[in-house]
């Protein structure tokens, strides 16, 4: 056992010197987290409820007292919890969004993550797919069109913040001044704002928080935050929450989340992140990610290689990359494009190195 151990951990350690392709920071430490380890934590129910001791919900409070702000969350009126990543943020504003529209219509972009299918089909929810645009924003024109054909059904519209190619973000001012111009009085959207969620307030991008439009927005916490387990955060509108919580004997608490019983640890390791940081570490680490970005298309363009980026991005875009060298950097490839993703924990030195294959790959 102890050897089976020891050379899996030789190869995460090798493999994490070329992992660029996928959206996960590496540049944390949460040793003084550790004796926590020893003791299971169980946030199970509503974070707001009491329920055992044994349990770190004060500290999850925290956390959802942040993103409240962080994504202009309106007072008094604000609910959420720390997921088990992304796509259960997603599953539980889709499943909010059902309850409260039961008849209706699901609207998202061909360029959103697949895991929204997989909701859509455990909610059993009638969907219509968006072309998107060549950035991999929503195509609006045809969001509007496709309105128009669907206007006796209520609206339920899925915004990307960050696609999973190309980072684009879709803008959900505009999708609600189409909604205005039909007149659509049922509807909600939610952002999925898994990785670029994370950073964009502190560039001072707000159009897709609560502000600008979103009845909900989801975020990855092992993304730009960085974690060893994958985490997340969910925030609602409190009012929305409430048609759908039912109170539970057994935990003393409603049951309002997706999980029921959820790592107490998780909520640990987003407070622990959010205090170490701060927003000027947060800020510091966003603005190293897109400089590097932007270094690394600069460097490929001079190869000739037509690598580009959408605006505010740590993606890196460009035509796919060969099997060797997608192999190696462990890249994401979709049709005929890779990608580079500049987490915080991707050094200059490691793009560096990975210019030079792309430039012999080229010879």
């Amino acid at each position: 056992m102890e050897q089976d151990l020891k050379i899996f951990l030789e190869k995460i350690k090798d493999r994490s010197q070329t992992y660029i392709g996928y959206p996960a920071a590496t540049d944390f430490n949460y040793t003084e987290l550790l004796p926590f380890l020893e003791y299971s934590l169980n946030n199970v129910g509503d974070p707001y409820i009491f329920s055992n001791d044994m349990q770190s919900k004060q500290f999850e409070r925290e956390v959802l007292e942040f993103f409240a702000e962080y994504f202009n969350a309106p007072k008094n009126n604000y609910w959420g919890y720390v997921t088990n990543g992304g796509s259960e943020g997603n599953l539980y504003a889709l499943y909010l969004a059902r309850e409260l529209y039961p008849n209706g219509m699901v609207y998202y972009s061909e360029a959103t993550h697949y895991s929204i299918q997989k909701n859509l089909h455990l909610l059993n929810m009638e969907s219509i797919v968006i072309r998107s645009q060549p950035s991999g924003e929503m195509d609006y024109a045809d969001l509007e069109e496709t309105l128009q054909m669907n206007r006796h059904r209520s609206v339920i519209i899925l915004a990307n913040i960050g696609t999973t190619m190309t980072e684009a973000k879709d803008h959900v001012p505009t999708i609600q001044s189409i909604l205005k111009n039909y007149a659509i009085k049922s509807s909600y959207v939610h952002s999925d704002a898994a990785l670029s969620g994370s950073y964009l307030p502190l560039l001072g991008y707000h159009d897709f928080d609560f502000a600008h439009g979103a009845d909900s927005v989801a975020i990855s916490g092992h993304k730009f935050f960085g974690s060893p387990i994958t985490t997340g955060v969910v925030m609602v509108k409190k009012s929305y929450k409430e048609r759908i919580g039912r109170s539970i004997n057994y935990i003393g608490s409603l049951d309002t989340t997706i999980t029921g019983s959820r790592s107490g640890i998780n909520a640990l390791i987003m407070w622990y992140a959010i205090k170490k940081h701060g927003r000027d570490g947060m800020l510091r680490r966003t603005m190293e990610c897109v400089e590097n970005a932007n270094h690394l298309k600069v460097q490929l363009n001079a190869l000739g290689i037509p690598a580009w980026t959408n605006t505010n991005s740590f993606t890196v875009v460009f035509p796919k990359a060969t099997e060797e060298i997608c192999k190696k950097w462990q890249l994401a490839s979709d049709n005929d494009i890779s990608h580079v993703i500049c987490m915080p924990g991707v050094t200059r030195a490691m793009l560096d190195a990975f210019v030079e294959d792309m430039k012999k790959s080229k010879q």
